[in-house]
């Protein structure tokens, strides 16, 4: 297990975390450039080792109900590769980190397009936007209603 000096200095080789002191020795480490209301990356890391990373962005890791991961036992590559996989899902919107863009042809040979823009999903025919939703669901529903299917 790494010495909480030894985190913290792990920590602090990321220049875009900015560290905030709490109680009891303990410090938090926020991304102020998050797109998201979450800012904390390191949170509570405290003077025996423990502490945790959000990870509530990111697949993969095992989170408790606030996205958090307990990085107590983590070696020193663990804990650079979640940062900054913390870091980057903080920085990247939803069309960024999970691109989506499909083309559906109906019976007639004619063709609209989903894509995943921003927090939502657009369906487009060429240039004109022909319906914005909010779930890739949606998005679907309408096109398999008009009488589309994805290729």
């Amino acid at each position: 297990m790494l010495s909480f000096e030894e985190k913290l200095a792990i920590i602090e080789e990321f220049e875009e975390l900015e560290k905030k002191e709490i109680s009891l020795g303990r410090v938090n480490f926020h991304y102020e450039e998050s797109l998201y209301d979450k800012k904390i990356v390191v949170y509570r890391l405290h003077p025996n080792g423990n502490g945790f990373v959000y990870a509530g962005q990111i697949e993969d890791y095992p989170v408790d109900d606030r996205g958090m991961v307990n990085i107590k036992d983590f070696s020193a590559d663990e804990l650079r590769e979640l940062i900054r996989d913390a870091i980057d899902s903080l920085s990247l919107s939803p069309a960024e980190k999970d691109p989506i863009m499909e083309e559906w042809l109906n019976e007639h040979d004619q063709a609209l397009v989903l894509m995943r823009e921003d927090d939502g999903y657009n369906v487009y025919a060429e240039e004109q936007l022909e319906g914005t939703f909010n779930s890739y669901e949606e998005a679907a529903n309408f096109l398999e209603q008009e009488g589309f299917s994805r290729l």
